[in-house]
């Protein structure tokens, strides 16, 4: 465990790409098995503990200290794990340092009765480095900026393969990936992965602006609608078909209508919207199906699932990623004009004239429902990942809106010394401010320092790690769209909402009303 501790100490304070995948690949090569796969799945979010909660680690740590005090430091902290780390009163030399695997092992078979003993053993024979390592990987929050591909990234060089190749085995794999690392080691080998249904990586693009258009010889690129929905692979294969998150979650038992009708052999890459007689409907329309394991037969009626189709990546066994995207483009119009698949439609291709129809049409796309254009060089293979100068996305303009801050919480990681997710407001019709959105990025480590000490100076109220304060600043907030809510007071909520600017100049009675939001639900 002390070696798992000090490798998360060190990602927290490391802002460099390059030396997090350096000090990953060094931990690699310098632990055992099981413990460096234990550390590669919790690294990636791929380890779960039902029976641990953050409920049992504050009762827990209730019994060792007075309730009174500890809630008071976690309230100064903002981070349980932080907290717990410090404030433990540990009995050195009753319990032995437990293995990252020894973790790993007894938590997942761990009943909830079972995890306080556990724990409390745990945390007693740790440092306070290795108390919170051990929670953090517990609450499942690391937050030492890591993400799942830069943990693949770092599994690649320390085989010396390709990140692609780590991506085509990764959901074949489960932890503590024990082949994985005998056959990077030149032990064993490649693992062996039923690719009847597996998930292939996605083809991700990079953002460009309307100045960069200029850079681009168009006429070597095509263009299609980008929908506002959630990208989705759908793979079938051998009688057997699954539908894949972006990230490669399996979200099959969510859409079974849209599976249903699967009777084919391909991979599609597509957009995942919730459509009516070939009219796409809202985004809101379809969170109303996203994460329900078992959706009922209102929300298949209400809410019936689309996939807009964007890519062949598979027929009939034939991998076609090697091949160009105008290719893979023909051959898919002539693969659904055979089929006809139900539920399914061709996404269009979008003719490019110059710049200036560009523009236009991003300009117009808020109109039409989508969220902009896709931008395909024609002799691109697909390749995993977001490789440069090959795709690109023309997004339509943000809305924005001037919201009143009225709570802030401390961040994770390098921020959880300060207030920096922030919680903001507009007027509604009978005068009082009611919150619409959080957002916890769009500023500098500069206006953090400053946002900090304007929530300390101006804190009116506190509520465990939250402080409320006192109405006095204005934020102005970019965001992609507005939907109904029932969590929030005001009945709705900004959708990836993020803070353009800081208006230290405006007066809060000049902010947003709540009736002009509303009229932006689509």
């Amino acid at each position: 465990m002390k070696a798992f501790s000090e490798l998360l100490d060190r990602l927290v304070f490391t802002p460099r790409r390059s030396v997090k995948l350096r000090l990953i690949q060094n931990y690699f090569s310098h632990t055992e098995d099981p413990d460096r796969g234990w550390a590669l799945a919790a690294l990636t979010g791929q380890l779960r503990f039902p029976g641990a909660k953050p409920a049992i680690i504050r009762a827990l740590t209730e019994t060792r200290i007075d309730p009174v005090l500890f809630r008071w430091s976690y309230d100064y902290v903002g981070d349980l794990a932080e907290t717990v780390a410090l404030v433990w009163p540990a009995q050195p030399g009753i319990n032995h340092e437990p293995r990252l695997a020894e973790v790993a092992d007894l938590l997942q078979g761990a009943s909830r009765s079972e995890v306080p003993g556990l724990l409390e053993a745990w945390l007693d024979g740790l440092d306070p480095t290795g108390r919170w390592a051990l929670l953090k990987l517990i609450t499942g929050g690391l937050r030492v900026g890591v993400s799942e591909r830069l943990a693949k990234t770092a599994v690649a060089a320390f085989g010396n393969q390709e990140v692609a190749t780590i991506e085509e085995l990764w959901h074949g794999l489960e932890p503590p990936y024990l082949d994985l690392f005998s056959w990077l080691e030149g032990r064993g080998d490649p693992p062996a992965v039923d690719e009847s249904a597996a998930f292939r990586p996605l083809m991700l693009s990079h953002a460009v602006e309307e100045a960069e258009l200029e850079q681009l010889d168009l006429e070597s690129f095509v263009a299609e609608w980008k929908w506002d929905g959630i990208r989705a692979q759908l793979v079938a294969r051998n009688g057997e078909s699954r539908l894949f998150s972006r990230n490669g979650e399996d979200i099959s038992p969510s859409f079974p209508d849209l599976l249903a009708e699967v009777d084919f052999d391909a991979v599609l890459d597509g957009e995942l919207l919730v459509a009516f007689n070939g009219h796409v409907a809202s985004f809101n329309d379809l969170q109303q199906r996203l994460g329900r394991k078992a959706p009922s037969a209102k929300q298949f009626r209400d809410y019936p699932a689309h996939l807009k189709v964007y890519d062949l990546l598979v027929e009939a066994g034939e991998d076609l990623r090697p091949l160009p995207f105008i290719e893979r483009r023909r051959r898919l119009e002539r693969w659904f004009a055979r089929l006809q698949p139900e539920r399914m439609d061709l996404s269009d291709i979008v003719p490019i004239m110059d710049v200036e129809q560009l523009i236009r049409l991003r300009r117009e796309a808020r109109a039409t429902g989508v969220e902009g254009l896709m931008l395909k060089r024609a002799s691109s293979p697909y390749l995993a990942g977001r490789p440069k100068g090959h795709w690109f996305k023309f997004k339509r303009d943000p809305h924005t809106a001037d919201a009143v801050l009225m709570y802030a919480q401390r961040g994770h990681g390098r921020r959880s010394s300060y207030y920096s997710d922030y919680t903001f407001g507009a007027w509604n019709e009978e005068g009082a401010l009611v919150p619409i959105g959080k957002a916890y990025s769009g500023f500098t480590d500069a206006e953090l320092k400053r946002l900090d000490k304007w929530v300390r100076d101006n804190t009116v109220d506190r509520f465990g790690p939250v402080r409320a304060v006192k109405p006095g600043l204005v934020l102005e907030v970019a965001f992609d769209a507005v939907q109904p809510s029932k969590r929030h007071k005001s009945g709705i909520a900004l959708r990836f909402p993020r803070i353009a600017r800081i208006r230290w100049d405006k007066p809060i009675a000049e902010a947003e009303q709540l009736e002009t939001l509303r009229n932006l639900i689509s």
